[in-house]
């Protein structure tokens, strides 16, 4: 992961892309025509208001869910509904926004369960923990990346909120993607510890060659801090795919996804 102004659109490669998707589900519509892309070395927010199609649009591009039209394409392959323990196999994976790990697994157990999940050691992955070298250096990898080797031995149940938080986004990194998505990452975790879990898993993509990332968020702080393109939805449909500055000039835009006011445009490198 670069700077915001590393590379110019024309230079990056695009990563994946939805074109003209539309879910519906009876008559309701829950995503509307919807198309955009992700790039490399790209931090993009999708941000709107509660209703607006953020988590249809999460499942549809994490394979979850078939769009009812309409192109899902990942490194230029269709991956229309293939489910995200397939998708994870080709190079996306995800965190979501409730903390999606086992509390009575230590943190090495439940970064095992990744590892071991990349590595195809399905059976037991507990008995490869410990005969299997390649797992257990990747394990104590990703810990080390994420500030929890301290914590290998804890059992999951009683971290803090900020590091189950840390647990569960270390999980998808443990997958070893080229692109992750995180649905709310700091939802839940109090004001004072979200940015030094953004600043952990920024600093860990970049460590880990993660080629990109995507987010969900509504804090807009952290959206102004650091993202390099803003996909703003409403009822379904795209309203803005803008730069931050752009996005938070416009305080009519602003009302519309949010209903606050902007906050100040500080970028993190």
């Amino acid at each position: 992961m670069t700077s915001p102004d590393a590379a110019s659109p024309a230079s990056k490669t695009l990563l994946f892309e939805t074109t003209g998707v539309s879910m519906h589900y009876g008559d309701y519509r829950a995503l509307h025509d919807v198309s955009f892309h992700v790039a490399d070395n790209e931090f993009v927010s999708i941000v709107g208001p509660n209703g607006a199609g953020k988590t249809t649009l999460v499942n549809v591009v994490t394979g979850l869910l078939k769009p009812t039209t309409g192109e899902v394409r990942f490194m230029g392959r269709d991956i229309a509904g293939v489910g995200p323990v397939e998708l994870a196999r080709r190079g996306m994976s995800r965190a979501f926004q409730l903390v999606n790990i086992f509390p009575a697994l230590s943190v090495r157990e439940t970064l095992a369960v990744a590892v071991s999940s990349r590595l195809r050691r399905v059976v037991n992955p507990f008995r490869s923990l410990w005969k299997d070298g390649e797992l257990q250096a990747d394990v104590e990898r990703v810990s080390e990346a994420f500030g929890l080797r301290a914590r290998l031995e804890t059992q999951a149940s009683t971290l803090s909120q900020g590091e189950k938080k840390l647990l569960d986004i270390a999980s998808a990194f443990a997958l070893n993607p080229t692109v992750i998505l995180l649905d709310e990452p700091t939802s839940g975790v109090s004001t004072a510890d979200k940015h030094s879990i953004m600043e952990v898993m920024v600093s860990a993509a970049k460590g880990a060659g993660v080629r990109a990332i995507v987010q969900v968020e509504h804090d807009m702080d952290l959206v102004a801090r650091y993202s390099h393109r803003i996909v703003a939805l409403q009822e379904g449909k795209v309203l803005a795919d803008l730069p931050p500055d752009v996005f938070f000039s416009d305080p009519a835009m602003i009302s519309a996804v949010v209903g606050t006011r902007p906050p100040s445009v500080k970028r993190s490198h």
